[in-house]
This record gives C-alpha cells, sequence and structure tokens, in this order.
C-alpha cells in the first residue's frame, strides 16, 4: 500500500475514540434522561420509603419459615407411618381373599395407552371403583379428595393373594390421609409405598401414563430407596467368561444398568468384569459417588464388555474387596456389599471369604445367576447365604427389575430390628414428580412390620415408605424476591451440596425417572470462595462473606466481574442450608406507600392502553400480584387482566400483594414523567434513534414511541433481561446487539431495521444510602450509526464536504474508517467479543455475531493478545435430541438364535423349538405387524429429547491497557492492527488492514453452546478430586438379631416374569447372538460354549452320545442307528407341542396373556422322561428299542410288560391301568388308536398259531429264538455239574446231539411255515382241538 499511511499512532485512535465516546455520552445524556430521573425520584420522595435489606435477618426469618413448613409435613408423616404399622398389625392375612372382595380405585383404569401401531388396545377388566374428579390449582390436575388411589406396576399381577392383603389392609389409611388434609390443607401428595410394589397416593387422580408400557416402580423411585435403607457402599462385578454367550451377556449388562439406578446420591459404586483376572469396566479405579453422571459412564462402558477366558471366582471377589477395604477415598462408610452376576460356576471361593470377610461379615455378598440354563446354582447360593447376601434368578429379561431391587428388602433388615431408632425423618433431594407437580422434595420414613412369630421373635421386614411431598414452589413463596433487586437471590442446598433453590435451577427435561442434580458449583460459576461457602454449608455453619466473583450473564452469552456478599445459615431439623447472594447496590430498596387513592388512580389511567399512543408502550412484569390474576404469556393479554382485576379490587386488598401493586402504580406515574420531561420534546430522527425506554425494579418497561413497542424484543419482566441485570453490574453504557448465531443469514435493511441497545443504570443516593431502582437506555438504528461511526473514526472535520475527501496513492495522506473503508476495516466490538458496528457494509447483517465468525484471524490476533479471556463451562441441565443408534439390518421380531451351548442340550432345543414356534404363531394371530420386518430397536426406543450435557464458552474483557499495537505476523500476508478500549462502554474499538490473501489462516475460535463430547468434562479425573460432601448423619448396616437364614432358593426351571417385558427377550437374544457368532470365530464359540456348559448338561449331552453309539451294537439286524435320535426327537417335540397346547387352554379359560406369552417350557422332563423309556426297554429280556419301530399294526411295543402301568410302583399300578385302559378305549373310539383282536392262523397243518392281543409275530419269533440261544447257553454252563440228575446212555448222546443241533431253525423255513403271523407260543403236533 505505497502512498497509504497505516493510523499507527496512538494520538489518531484517541482522537477518533474520543469523538466516539463523546457523541454516544451525548445521545444518553439527551435522551437517556438519568439526571433527569434522579430528579423525578427526589421530587417524589415522599411517595416512597427506602428500606434496607438486612442479610443476616434475612436468613434467619427465611430458614425458620422453611422449617415451620417442614415441620407441619412431619406431624402429618409420622401419624401415618404410625398409622400404617397400627393397621398392618392388626391385620389377619386372608389365603382365599379374592379381587371382588377389595373396594379401591385403580388409577390405571382409565389410562389409556396409545399403541404403537395405531391399534386400539382392549382394555383389562377392572374392578375399579368409578371416581369424579376436579380441577385443584395446588396439584394441577384432576383430584378426588374423598378417595385414595392405587398403583401397581405393570409386572406386577394385582390379582396375588400377597397384593391383595396388602390392599386389603392399607385401604384404612384412606381415613388417616383425610384428617390429615383437614388440619393441613396446604399438603400435596401423601403416599405410602409398599415393598410389594403397591403405590397408595392421596388424593385420588387417574395416573399419568406415558406414551408406550408404564414402567412406573415406587420402589424405584429416589425417595423409596433413601428411606427405604442407608447408604451404601457397592461393587457389581459381572462374569465375562466364555460361556458367557449373547443373551446372557446381554442380560447381565441390562441387569447392571439396572442395579445402577437403585443407587441414590448418597451411595458410592464401581463396577468391574472378571474372567481370568479382575478389572474396571471404567476408568474408575475405585469407588465412586453414584451421581448420575458417574453411572452414565459406568452404563456406557459396561457396553463394551466382551465374553472371554475362563471363569475365576476368586479374581473378581478379592478384587471386590480390596475395593471396599480402600479407606483412603470418600465412600458412604455405611452398607457395604458385593453384587455378582454369572451364568454359573462350581468354585464356592471360601477361602477368599475366610480371608477377607469371616467371622464379622461386615460385606454382604449378593449373587445373581443370569440366562436359562441348568448349571449347578448350590454354590451360588451358599456363597449369598454364608455373607448375610440373598441369591437372585435372572432368567430373561422380565425377571430384571424385580430382582435387581429386593436386595433393598434384606438391607432393611437391620433398620427393622433398631426400631424406633431408625424412624427419623429423611428429606430428599430435587427431582421430578411423577404426577405432574414439577420439582418436589419429599420427606420419608420407613414403616415397620410389627409382627411377631410363633417363637416371639421380631420380624425383619420393612413394609414399605411413607412419603409427603413438598413442591419447591411453595418454598419459593416463603423467600423474598422483589425487594432484593434482579441479581438478589436465596438458594439452598443439601449435604451432597445440590442446590434445592437456585435461580439457575432449571431443568429443562421432564422426565420423573432422572433426578435433579445441580451441584452448586456448577449453578454458578466455581471458584475458591465459593468452594468453602459450600463447605462451611454442608457442615451446618452459619456465616457471611464478601467475594469478588464472576457471573455469566442470563443470556448465557457474557461474563461480568462482581462483588456479592454471601450470607448462609442451616434450616434446622432437616438436610439443608440456606443462603442469600446480595449486591452491594440492593442492600436498600424502595417501598411505594401511595395512600393517597386519587394519585393511585390517577398513575393507575398511564396503565391503560388509550395512553399508550402519547406516553408510550407500557409492559408490565407477569407477577403475581393478586391472588385472582390470571397470568399470561402475552403481555398484552397479561395487561388486560390485569386492568379487569382492578377494577373490581383496590391496591390494598387483602388477596394482593400490596408491595408489588404500590411499587408497579408508582413505576408507572415516574416513568411516565420522565416521557413528559424528556422523551417528548425531542426528535429521535435526529440521532437515529428507533426508540427509548426505562425499566424500573417495580415491573414497568416503558418504550416510546408507541410504535417501536412492535419491535421490542425484551423481557416484559426486567428482572429477567439481560440488558437490565447487566447495566446494574456494570457502570457507563452496556451495549446489546441482537443476538445471531453462526447460521443467521441477515436481513434485507431496505425492508427492516436493526435495533442495537445502549443501557445505563440509574443510581440514587437518598440520605446516604445508595440504590439502583431503574435503568434507562436507547435503541440505535444500525444502518444510520454505521454511517455515523465511519465518519466519527475518520479525520473528516465539520468543514469537509461529504465525498470531497479522499486518501489515495498521489495524496499520501493518512487513511481513516471512511475514506479508505476498502482497505481498512473499523469494527466496535462488545465485552463478549460480539460485533456492533462496522464500516464495511457487508459486515451489516452480521452484527451481533461472534467476532470469530466475521474475521477468525483478527479475532484470534485480539485473544491471543490478550483482549479477551476465554472462560468455558458446562450446562448440566440441557436437553438434545438422541443420538442415532446404527442397526445392522431388520429382521422379523421374536425370530430366536440359539448358541452353540444351547445346541449341546438337545432337550432344550427339541422342546423350546416346539414352544418358541407355537407362541410365535400365537403373536401372529394376536399382533398383525408380528412377522413384520423392522429395525431391531424400532420398538424399545422413542424418539424423544434427553438430557444432556453442553459446553458453554464465554469471553470477557482482560485487564490489560485500553489501547494496544500489533501485527499479525503471517509472512507475506501479515496485518497490522490496532485495538482500544472505549471509555465508559463495553466496546472495543478496533481498526486493522484488510487480508490481502487467504494463506494467513489461524484456528477460530468457538462461541457458541455446543454439546459436550464424550467424557467432558473429564469424569475420569473429577473424581480423584471429589467435592466435599456429608452423607446421612445415621447408618444402620448391622443387627446381632438379624436373622440371615431367608437368603434366597433358585428354581433349576423358572419362567420369565413380566408380561410384555419378556418379549423383548427373543428380540435381544436375536441380535446379540447374531452379532456373536458374526465376531467371534466359529471354534472359539463352541470351545467357550462347551467349556461354560455345566455339569448337568454335558452329562446329558454326554448320555445321548453314548446310547446314541450303544444303538448300533445291539441287534443290529433291525436298523436301529437313527432311531434313538428320531426317540429323542419325538419325545421331547411332544413335550413341547403338548406343553403349549395345554397351556394355550389355560389362556382359553382365564384370559391371562402370560400364560401365552410369560411362560418358558424347558425339555429337562422330556429328556428325563425318554431316557427312561429306553432304560425301560433295555431291562429284563429286551434289549432293543422298539418304541419308534414300524410293524403290520402300526408303531410301538405292543407287549404287556411294557404296559404304560408298568411305568408306575406296582401298588399303582391296577388303578393307572383302570385310567389307562380307559383312555385307550376313548382314542380307540375317536379312531385315534386301532382295536387287537385275537387272530387263528390254521394255515400250517403242523401248528396252530394264535395271535393275542398285544402281541406281534416278529416280537414273538424274535423272543422265542432268544430263549432257545439262553437256554443253550445255560445247558452248557451246567452238563459238567455234580449236581445233575444222572440219566441213561442213550438219553445223554440225544440231548447232546439236540444240543449240538441247531436250536434256531433257518429263518426262511420257519418264514414259510407260519404264515405272515407267528404266536408267542407254538404247540408243534397240538391236538387239533386245541
Amino acid at each position: 500500500m505505497e502512498g497509504f499511511a497505516f493510523p499507527a499512532l496512538a494520538e489518531s485512535m484517541q482522537y477518533w475514540a474520543r469523538r466516539l465516546e463523546q457523541e454516544i455520552d451525548g445521545v444518553m445524556r439527551i435522551f437517556g434522561g438519568v439526571q433527569q430521573l434522579r430528579g423525578i425520584y427526589n421530587e417524589n420522595r415522599n411517595l416512597f420509603e427506602v428500606k434496607e435489606n438486612v442479610p443476616r435477618k434475612l436468613v434467619e426469618k427465611v430458614a425458620g419459615d422453611i422449617e415451620s413448613l417442614l415441620a407441619k409435613k412431619v406431624r402429618a408423616l409420622k401419624r401415618l407411618a404410625n398409622a400404617a404399622e397400627k393397621f398392618q398389625k392388626a391385620h389377619h392375612w386372608q389365603d382365599n381373599i379374592r379381587e371382588e372382595d377389595i373396594e379401591y380405585y385403580d388409577s390405571k383404569a382409565d389410562t389409556e395407552y396409545d399403541d404403537p401401531d395405531g391399534e386400539e388396545i382392549e382394555r383389562e377388566k377392572s374392578n375399579s371403583l368409578k371416581l369424579e374428579f376436579t380441577d385443584d390449582a395446588n396439584f394441577k390436575t384432576k383430584v378426588n379428595y374423598s378417595y385414595a388411589a392405587v398403583q401397581i406396576p405393570t409386572d406386577i399381577y394385582k390379582g396375588s393373594t400377597v397384593i391383595l392383603n396388602e390392599l386389603n389392609w392399607t385401604q384404612a389409611l384412606e381415613d388417616v390421609f383425610i384428617e390429615n388434609r383437614k388440619e393441613d390443607p396446604s399438603l400435596l401428595w401423601q403416599v405410602f409405598g409398599s415393598a410389594t410394589g403397591v403405590t397408595r397416593y392421596y388424593p385420588a387422580t387417574p395416573w399419568r401414563a406415558p406414551n408406550k408400557i408404564d414402567l412406573y416402580d415406587v420402589r424405584r423411585r429416589p425417595w423409596y430407596i433413601q428411606g427405604a435403607s442407608s447408604p451404601k457402599d457397592m461393587v457389581i462385578i459381572v462374569d465375562v467368561s466364555g460361556s458367557v454367550s449373547g443373551l446372557t451377556l446381554k442380560l447381565m449388562k441390562t441387569s447392571v444398568y439396572e442395579m445402577l439406578d437403585t443407587l441414590s446420591d448418597d451411595d458410592y459404586v464401581n463396577v468391574a468384569s472378571f474372567n481370568e483376572k479382575a478389572k474396571p469396566v471404567s476408568c474408575f479405579k475405585h469407588l465412586v459417588q453414584a451421581n448420575i453422571r458417574n453411572k452414565k459412564v459406568f452404563k456406557e462402558d459396561v457396553q463394551g464388555m466382551v465374553a472371554k477366558g475362563t471363569t475365576d471366582y476368586k479374581a473378581g471377589f478379592e478384587y471386590a474387596f480390596d475395593q471396599l477395604q480402600n479407606s483412603n477415598i470418600t465412600r458412604a462408610n455405611c452398607n457395604k456389599m458385593i453384587m455378582m452376576f454369572t451364568d454359573g460356576g462350581e468354585d464356592r471361593v471360601q477361602d477368599v471369604f475366610e480371608k477377607y470377610n469371616w467371622p464379622n461379615k461386615t460385606v454382604r455378598v449378593f449373587t445373581f445367576s443370569v440366562g436359562q440354563h441348568n448349571y449347578d446354582v448350590t454354590p451360588l447360593q451358599w456363597m449369598a447365604c454364608a455373607n448375610k447376601g440373598y441369591y437372585f434368578e435372572i432368567p430373561s429379561i422380565g425377571a430384571i427389575r424385580i430382582n435387581t431391587q429386593e436386595y433393598l428388602d434384606v438391607l432393611g433388615r437391620p433398620m427393622v430390628l433398631a426400631g424406633n431408632r431408625a424412624k427419623q425423618v429423611q428429606w430428599t433431594n430435587v427431582y421430578q414428580d411423577a404426577l405432574g407437580l414439577g420439582l418436589v422434595v419429599t420427606g420419608t420414613l420407613p414403616v415397620f412390620n410389627l409382627t411377631e412369630d410363633s417363637s416371639d421373635r421380631k420380624n425383619q421386614l420393612i413394609l414399605g415408605v411413607m412419603g409427603i411431598d413438598v413442591a419447591l414452589n411453595d418454598i419459593k413463596r416463603l423467600t423474598p424476591r422483589y425487594n432484593l433487586g434482579a441479581n438478589g437471590y436465596v438458594f439452598a442446598i443439601d449435604l451432597n451440596g445440590y442446590v434445592l433453590l437456585h435461580p439457575n435451577l432449571q431443568p429443562q427435561i421432564i422426565n420423573f425417572r432422572e433426578p435433579v442434580t445441580l451441584d452448586f458449583l456448577d449453578a454458578e460459576l466455581e471458584d475458591e470462595n465459593k468452594e468453602e461457602i459450600r463447605r462451611s454449608m454442608i457442615d451446618g455453619n452459619d456465616g457471611q462473606r464478601f467475594i469478588k466473583t464472576l457471573i455469566k450473564s442470563l443470556d448465557e452469552q457474557y461474563i461480568d466481574e462482581v462483588f456479592r456478599t454471601y450470607t448462609w445459615a442451616p434450616i434446622k431439623s432437616t438436610n439443608y442450608s440456606l443462603g442469600l447472594v446480595l449486591p452491594p447496590y440492593s442492600t436498600y430498596y424502595i417501598q411505594a406507600n401511595l395512600s393517597d387513592q386519587i394519585l393511585q388512580v390517577k398513575y393507575f389511567e398511564y396503565l391503560l392502553p388509550n395512553s399508550f399512543e402519547s406516553e408510550g408502550h407500557v409492559f408490565i412484569a407477569p407477577r403475581e400480584y393478586c391472588k385472582d390474576l390470571d397470568l399470561s404469556d402475552n403481555n398484552t393479554e397479561f395487561l388486560e387482566n390485569f386492568i379487569a382485576l382492578m377494577e373490581k379490587v383496590t391496591p390494598d386488598s387483602k388477596q394482593c400483594d400490596n408491595f408489588l401493586l404500590h411499587n408497579l402504580i408508582l413505576d408507572t406515574g415516574i416513568t411516565q414523567q420522565l416521557v413528559e420531561r424528556v422523551w417528548k420534546d425531542q426528535d429521535l430522527n435526529t440521532y437515529s434513534l428507533l426508540a427509548v425506554f426505562a425499566a424500573t425494579d417495580g415491573g414497568i418497561t416503558r418504550v416510546f414511541p408507541n410504535k417501536a413497542a412492535d419491535d421490542w424484543e425484551e423481557e416484559p419482566e426486567p428482572f429477567n433481561a439481560s440488558f437490565y441485570r447487566r447495566s446494574l453490574d456494570n457502570k457507563g453504557y452496556i451495549f446489546k446487539p441482537p443476538y445471531r448465531d453462526d447460521g443467521y443469514q441477515g436481513l434485507d435493511l431496505e425492508n427492516n431495521t436493526i435495533g442495537i441497545l445502549v443501557s445505563t443504570a440509574v443510581e440514587l443516593s437518598i440520605g446516604g444510602k445508595t440504590l439502583k431502582p431503574a435503568v434507562v437506555g436507547v435503541k440505535l438504528d444500525l444502518e444510520a450509526w454505521a454511517e455515523k461511526f465511519k465518519v466519527l473514526a475518520s479525520n473528516r472535520t465539520d468543514r469537509d464536504q461529504l465525498g470531497a475527501r479522499r486518501c489515495d496513492p498521489s495524496t499520501s495522506c493518512e487513511m481513516d474508517c471512511e475514506a479508505n473503508n476498502k482497505d481498512l476495516i473499523c469494527v466496535l466490538i462488545d465485552d463478549g467479543g460480539f460485533l456492533v458496528l462496522s464500516n464495511q457494509e457487508d459486515h451489516w447483517y452480521q452484527v451481533g455475531k461472534f467476532f470469530s465468525e466475521v474475521d477468525a484471524n483478527l479475532m484470534s490476533a485480539l485473544y491471543n493478545n490478550s483482549f479477551y479471556t476465554r472462560k468455558e463451562s458446562y450446562d448440566f441441565q440441557s436437553i438434545c435430541a438422541p443420538e442415532a443408534q446404527s442397526n445392522t439390518g431388520a429382521a422379523p421380531r421374536g425370530v430366536f438364535v440359539p448358541t452353540v451351548a444351547d445346541l449341546l442340550n438337545l432337550a432344550w432345543w427339541t422342546s423350546a423349538a416346539a414352544w418358541s414356534l407355537f407362541q410365535q404363531f400365537l403373536y401372529g394371530l394376536t399382533y398383525s405387524s408380528w412377522f413384520q420386518t423392522e429395525e431391531v430397536a424400532g420398538d424399545s426406543m422413542e424418539t424423544r429429547e434427553t438430557s444432556c450435557i453442553m459446553k458453554q464458552t464465554q469471553y470477557y474483557f482482560s485487564t490489560v491497557n485500553a489501547t494496544y499495537n500489533a501485527i499479525i505476523d503471517c509472512g507475506n500476508c501479515s496485518r497490522l492492527f490496532h485495538a482500544q478500549r472505549l471509555a465508559n462502554t463495553n466496546l472495543l474499538f478496533v481498526v486493522a488492514d484488510k487480508p490481502l490473501c487467504s494463506q494467513c489462516e489461524s484456528i477460530k475460535l468457538l462461541q457458541a453452546e455446543v454439546r459436550a463430547p464424550p467424557r467432558d468434562p473429564n469424569q475420569c479425573e473429577l473424581v480423584d478430586r471429589p467435592r466435599y460432601r456429608k452423607g446421612p448423619h445415621i447408618c444402620f448396616d448391622y443387627n446381632a438379631t438379624e436373622d440371615t437364614s431367608d437368603c434366597g432358593r433358585g428354581a433349576s426351571f423358572a419362567p420369565s416374569l413380566g408380561v410384555l417385558l419378556s418379549l423383548q427377550l427373543l428380540l435381544l437374544y436375536s441380535s446379540t447372538s447374531r452379532w456373536w457368532l458374526r465376531h467371534c470365530p466359529a471354534r472359539q464359540h463352541f470351545l467357550a460354549a462347551l467349556a461354560g456348559t455345566s455339569v448337568v448338561v454335558k452329562s446329558l449331552s454326554a448320555a445321548v452320545v453314548l446310547l446314541y453309539l450303544l444303538s448300533f451294537g445291539l441287534d443290529t439286524a433291525y436298523g436301529l442307528g437313527g432311531l434313538l435320535l428320531v426317540f429323542f426327537a419325538v419325545v421331547n417335540v411332544s413335550v413341547g407341542l403338548l406343553g403349549a397346547l395345554a397351556y394355550f387352554l389355560t389362556y382359553v379359560a382365564s384370559f391371562h396373556f402370560a400364560y401365552l406369552f410369560a411362560v418358558r417350557i424347558h425339555g429337562g422332563l422330556g429328556f428325563l422322561g425318554g431316557v427312561l423309556v429306553a432304560l425301560k426297554q433295555t431291562m429284563g429280556d429286551s434289549t432293543v428299542l422298539k418304541v419308534p419301530q414300524r410293524h403290520s399294526r402300526g408303531r410301538g411295543d405292543m407287549s404287556d410288560h411294557f404296559a404304560f402301568a408298568t411305568f408306575f410302583p406296582e401298588i399303582l399300578q391296577p388303578m393307572v391301568g383302570l385310567v389307562a385302559n380307559l383312555v385307550h378305549s376313548i382314542l380307540v373310539k375317536v379312531k385315534v388308536c386301532r382295536k387287537t383282536v385275537k387272530r387263528y392262523d390254521v394255515g400250517a397243518p403242523s401248528s396252530i398259531t394264535i395271535s393275542l392281543p398285544g402281541t406281534d409275530p416278529q416280537d414273538a419269533e424274535r423272543r422265542r429264538q432268544l430263549a432257545l440261544k439262553a437256554l443253550n447257553e445255560r445247558l452248557k454252563r451246567v452238563e459238567d455239574q455234580s449236581a445233575w440228575p444222572s440219566m441213561e446212555d442213550e438219553e445223554e448222546e440225544a440231548v447232546v446231539a439236540k444240543a449240538d443241533t441247531p436250536l434256531l431253525p433257518d429263518p426262511g423255513v420257519a418264514g414259510k411255515g407260519s404264515g405272515q403271523e407267528s404266536s408267542l407260543i407254538t404247540f408243534q403236533d397240538a391236538p387239533s382241538q386245541l
């Protein structure tokens, strides 16, 4: 740029900066009216008082009010718990109780579920009461105060004896519910959560059902878990040896998910997998707090577990005990337990228990047998019973939820035995109410079983947990709000450091399954001072501290450095601590005193819309001025509601908040006076202004002129407006361009105007008391001020004519922002790094964007030269669209793919295949879409938003010199720039060369909120520096009188639990097995499955193979090589089909879907029956399996000694024979079987052949020949014995000769002589009369 001179001199830049500062100050002095407004307040000094906020007194008062509120709930809670124990103790168990005998309102009886296929779902028949409901503002839904409602989980049969007895005795609680409400009408939900899963809550209201299946179970709710047991240290170990095939591994993963969900933030946990060695599944090397973020890490990493190797229980248990014995970390230090998930094994690892846990048994061991198999579960039962734990079986996905939560009953034993010492009310963390109340906390109290057995031994079962909800909004009403100013607030935290109250506690997702856990240091920007304040509050201390800290703006775009006073004190009788935050300017506030009713009416008239044209448009803050005022998000509608109400009541009415109403009316009058004195006399167009405005603490925002209100985009509540709060915290003029994200394309400036807000706070000093009751400002016209900006940042004087002065190479003049806008970039950037003004027209539509989106190279230079500091933080309350799941393909639902281990069990395979096919046939009849092809995850996932972590980045000014010159070094593409802060504003003035080429690239700074990458923030590092917390001060984990004999019993063939959940078993097994077979070599898979099968399976498989091989060596003349396997197949398939038919007929009689879809038929009995039949055939005179052979009269062995009755003990054979003959007769009548008849064959003259019932010619011939052969061998053995009687020599020789002669006739000769049939008894040369 030869001939041009870059404005490097500081004097030139400072000159332009001063001109900009003077112009801004002049406009604000004329139109802002700060001085005039101060005068108006002073003139109306008699209309208000200046009150003082005394932090310690405020905290003490609010803490006392909250304590009184919660104490009332505690009294009602104790009354309920005592009544429940009394009612249950007086209840007499009824074995024959029927559902018709009990009257109750089933909250799900009227609930409508949406079918995924859009089909109408037939409701289950119910005997529920029919109730009428009325709308209730407190509960935000329809309720009935005369009854309580009952909710029973979907996977629990409500007609069972246990549930019906539970419903019977809990019915008496309704009277106590009603009595409690009479004493305290403010009570919300009163709930009893039973250990059986039944929930009885008052008042009655229909259940809020999800779109699909309702998985709500009170025993998994955070308040129930906290009330039912003391804090836990848990280590979960998962067997990932090679025997854990696809489905079993999937069940284990899901079980771990569900187990983690039973833990609260008071618990600590770690998860490890083991085969030959044990290792953690995640990066956590020790026990970590079971908060939602740590549990998400576990769940993600558990998904990556792969099965391989062999099982070594010792490695898994030693790892778990080492974890629990580590005392160098923060942990719960109460209940200690190990949860082991495995598919079975034979090692009891007694030496490990002797070393680590005996004799004190301080660690409970819970074992879970996962999957459907025939393994010996005795070792697993022994481990649990020998270590005060419990043994569970999880054969299917439907059993997971129930069996992963029942361990809480075991942990509740010491609490029950402790009696009244354990009956202490605990208050929960914040969570979402399942019935729509929003954010609540719950007071909980355990309910114990006080019955005694025959030996006067105390019962050690927990009946359930009683709870009473308190809405956070009810607690907020006890806290001061508007007298604290826009930036003052009250907050409260619990022993975990989680906020109970905080203005930043705003969870975006409404999902009652996820707890709301926001740490105080995440709700605010963390620093050392706040860490110390948090620790002191958790310890239950009181205190006060004045600190300098960083805060985030309400729109989360800016960072301000401010001063705050923190004051805190504990809330007695609770786990909470209360805090108050005040800025210095909120120590005092205005309280209006409008006793003059005429003045009230005069000021009120300025709120009427007919005054807006002359006095400017008025927005009023949507506050609860009166009880009967209808709130609305539309401010025009809200104003109409307010005016209509004010025509009926006065500002001094008892149903109204006099403080709010008086301040609102006062500020209406004061801002109207500002219009009259300042705004009406000025021409806004002269200074290119779109609007002027004023906003006040009293809730008034007045915008002048009236037409400017059409483009007003700020919040009508000043306390929620970012410009208002930032103006109070910062001195001078605060510029706020309209925020544009990086995808904004801009507007047509010819048809649209873009405004830039400039605001400043009005500071009053009355009697030495400083306060800021209002903010005033102007709205600049972007296009006009962009032109003005170029003139102000130039060397042109007032005498220069527009367009007469140009700087080019021939003039050798100094460049400026107007004359050389093609060569120089001149911009104003605010303290957040957002573009406010530019001399480049193509930048105008980008005003409001982060400057790195406009000029990444220049913004990076400003950041690298310390003009800006970056602050990164995380928003843990955001919602995101669910991440897409990759599906490898589509397949028909329910196709079952077994593993090699299953194939080894022939009995299981044949019967299970028959039942599986029959079930699929039933599904095809029931649901038309059952055999349709669809994505694997299609039925189990809902496309809805989920909670996620968002990463936020803000920039703010560093404490550097006000001016700076630098070169952006990039070789031939280097750029010069100069930057200077504008005094009394939040602006940075930057002048730079336009880039000559695009080779000088730099990293683009990002400011937009983005979804945090996986493991960001790095939880693995954070857990090594855990935040300070305290657990509950009570712990019940041991009682010497505890009876541990009830420790779980297994069943070899347990059916799956749950009707609809069991359907997912086939889907999950199908997908996981296909993946396993595709990624695992066939040989490795086979060997792993073979190694993992139990002794029982191996023995049965070996028996099949052995009998099969032996069949080739026995009577091979009959060709039995393949008949044995056919026999086994027929027997087992028959068991499956007949069993399926039996269950189908049972369903037809009962209409319970469980008989169709939840029952699993196993082949063990069929296999056993087949073996017994084979053994029966091989005993006695029969060595050949004849059942599958076909002959002239059909198939089977028709001999008498093989009759059905012979399979039973002799004492039962006559009775069984009668029944069998009766059945046979019926089958003959319906022509299923043939009738056997006697036949006589006289075709051979030398013999008479008699055919008797139950005989077969071929059988008879075979037996005759075998008998003769046996006789021949017997004669040979005894002919030399002395005991044999002497005979004549002739006879002796005849006998020997006859013995040497073949006794077995030629089969051909015999066949010819006997015809087609021969008798078992043949009389040669018999008399004719026979």
